[in-house]
C-alpha cells in the first residue's frame, strides 16, 4: 500500500492555511494543523469531524510558532503521530497590513509580526529538515504581492513578507538537493468564509472588476499551486516565488 503523504501548516486553522489544509486532505494527504488560536482550531477540527466523522488525517495543534521549544515539539509530535513529514507550509501571519504609521510603531508590535511570519518560517525549516531530507521533501512559504508594491503605514507587513521571499531562495541554496523550497505570494484571496466564525465577504464588481483577470482570488488559487509545488512534478522548482495575484502587480495606474 502506498504511503501516504503528510504536510505540517502553520497558521492553519483559518484562513489561506484552511484552505489549503482542505484541499491536501481532499487529496489523499494527512495533515498537521497548528494555529496560535485554540479557538479557531477546534472550530476547524470539530467541523472537519461533522463532514469526514473523527479524523484519521488531520491532526490539530495549538502552537505558538514563534516559539522555538513549542515549534520543535509540535514537529517531533506531528512525525511520530503520522511517522513521517514530506512538506512544511509556512502560512502563519499577522494578517493586518495596517500596523499604524511609521513614527508610531512600537518596536514590540514590529518584532510580533516579523516573528510570527518570518521567524516562525526559519524555525520550522530549522526543525523540520531532518525529517524532510529523509522523504525528498519540500518547503513553501507564503510571502505576499505586499514583498513587491505596497501602501502607506505597511512596513512591518512588507518586511516580513519581503523577508520570506529571501529567505526562501536562501534556504532552497543550504537545503538542496534533498529538500526544495519556494514560495508563494497571494494577491486579493477572498477567504472570509473560512474564517473562524466567518461568513462570506460581500464584493463588489469594482472589486472583481480592478483585476486583469476579472475576479478577485480564491482559496483554491493558492492551494492548487501550494500542492503541486509540493509534489514531484515540480521537481525542477525551487527557490522561486510565484505571484498569484490575478495580475495586479503587473497593472499600471495612474490617476486621470
Amino acid at each position: 500500500m502506498m504511503t501516504r503523504k503528510v504536510a505540517y501548516i502553520t497558521g492553519g486553522a483559518q484562513g489561506i492555511g484552511r484552505g489549503i489544509s482542505d484541499y491536501l486532505l481532499a487529496r489523499g494527504w494527512r495533515v498537521a494543523v497548528v494555529d496560535i488560536d485554540a479557538r479557531a482550531g477546534e472550530q476547524y477540527l470539530a467541523s472537519h469531524a461533522a463532514t469526514h466523522g473523527e479524523p484519521d488525517s488531520l491532526r490539530v495543534e495549538a502552537v505558538d510558532v514563534r516559539n522555538e521549544d513549542a515549534v520543535a515539539a509540535s514537529i517531533a509530535a506531528t512525525c511520530q503521530a503520522f511517522g513521517h513529514l514530506d512538506a512544511v507550509i509556512n502560512n502563519a501571519a499577522i494578517a493586518d497590513p495596517f500596523q499604524g504609521k511609521l513614527e508610531e510603531l512600537s518596536l514590540e508590535r514590529w518584532h510580533q509580526v516579523l516573528d510570527t511570519s518570518l521567524t516562525s518560517s526559519f524555525l520550522t525549516a530549522k526543525h523540520a529538515a531532518h525529517h524532510l531530507r529523509e522523504t525528498g521533501g519540500s518547503i513553501v512559504n507564503l510571502a505576499s504581492s505586499r514583498a513587491l508594491q505596497s501602501e502607506p503605514d505597511t512596513e512591518a507587513y512588507a518586511a516580513s513578507k519581503g523577508g520570506i521571499v529571501a529567505l526562501t531562495h536562501a534556504m532552497a541554496m543550504s537545503l538542496g538537493p534533498e529538500i526544495r523550497v519556494n514560495a508563494v505570494s497571494p494577491g486579493w484571496i477572498d477567504v472570509s468564509h473560512l474564517q473562524k466564525d466567518g461568513e462570506a465577504e460581500s464584493l463588489s464588481d469594482e472589486d472583481h472588476a480592478q483585476h486583469p483577470v476579472g475576479r478577485v482570488g480564491h482559496v483554491d488559487d493558492i492551494a492548487a499551486l501550494v500542492a503541486f509545488l509540493i509534489s514531484e512534478k515540480a521537481g525542477f522548482i525551487t527557490g522561486q516565488n510565484h505571484v498569484v495575484d490575478g495580475g495586479m502587480t503587473r497593472k499600471m495606474v495612474y490617476v486621470d
